[in-house]
């Protein structure tokens, strides 16, 4: 069953046009660090891979990462590699550079053209928004824009606007990653993500962190999430489900829902 929009890459859905895809973080502080990840998570198969940059301790040096970034490719092999540096602001890692020096990282890896897509949050300068734009375009790579909370969930109206700002903004997949504080909040997120699946024009990637959020994360395909996150080797955020576990819960699911 269908419910969510594909995310395609050279024209092409991935993994098929499967839904949701299911796509596992690593955050190696080294690049020995990431090899020994990998080694564990590829074998599970995931749709793709997400390199936290924003871990790496060389985030510094520009031929480090590239480096880096084409050895984690030539292991994924076919599976699409999505690169984050997520700012501390919507819950990732300090870093060693300012902002100028992030933009110019994610031109070059753009350029290098060993990733598949890159993610960059839509509260940042539309100026810097448009740089990052410009260099993924140029070089075949789909855009995440993407809203992170880690205190509260907006209101629906909020989170409509923020669906809407990435497609706005020129997004390939607009992203939106938010904490609850009870039940009603992911019931909240889970509306939001229907209603944005059915006026967007682009594919959207949504959830609810922490432990209610991680109904999200299980169930957030069928109102329209064309993604979800689990734990491959190691978490990048609250709530993130092991890859065994969501695999088990989709498959009942989605059998269930078939059998309808």
């Amino acid at each position: 069953m269908q419910t969510s929009r594909s995310i395609e890459l050279h024209g092409q859905p991935i993994a098929g046009g499967k839904s949701p895809l299911v796509c596992c973080p690593i955050v190696g502080r080294t690049v020995d660090d990431l090899m020994l990840e990998l080694a564990i998570v590829l074998p599970k198969q995931p749709d793709v891979l997400e390199w936290r940059v924003d871990f790496f301790e060389a985030i510094g040096d520009t031929a480090a990462i590239i480096t880096a970034a084409q050895l984690i490719k030539q292991a994924a092999g076919n599976i699409p590699v999505l690169f984050t540096r997520r700012s501390t602001i919507e819950g990732g890692e300090e870093i060693a550079i300012n902002e100028a020096q992030v933009i110019a990282m994610y031109t070059a890896v753009c350029e290098s053209k060993c990733i598949d897509l890159i993610d960059y949050e839509m509260a940042n300068d539309p100026g810097n928004i448009v740089q990052v734009r410009t260099a993924a375009k140029a070089n075949d790579i789909k855009l995440v824009l993407s809203y992170h909370n880690f205190s509260s969930t907006p209101n629906l109206e909020t989170l409509a606007a923020r669906f809407l700002t990435a497609e706005q903004l020129g997004a390939d997949v607009a992203k939106v990653a938010v904490m609850p504080r009870d039940i009603d909040d992911v019931l909240k997120m889970l509306i939001a993500t229907r209603e944005a699946s059915k006026t967007l024009h682009i594919p959207l990637i949504s959830m609810s962190m922490g432990s209610y959020g991680a109904l999200t994360r299980l169930f957030g395909w069928v109102f329209g999430s064309s993604l979800t996150f689990a734990v491959g080797a190691s978490s990048s955020a609250p709530g993130q489900v092991p890859f065994e576990d969501l695999n088990t819960v989709l498959a009942i699911v989605q059998k269930s829902m078939a059998d309808q």
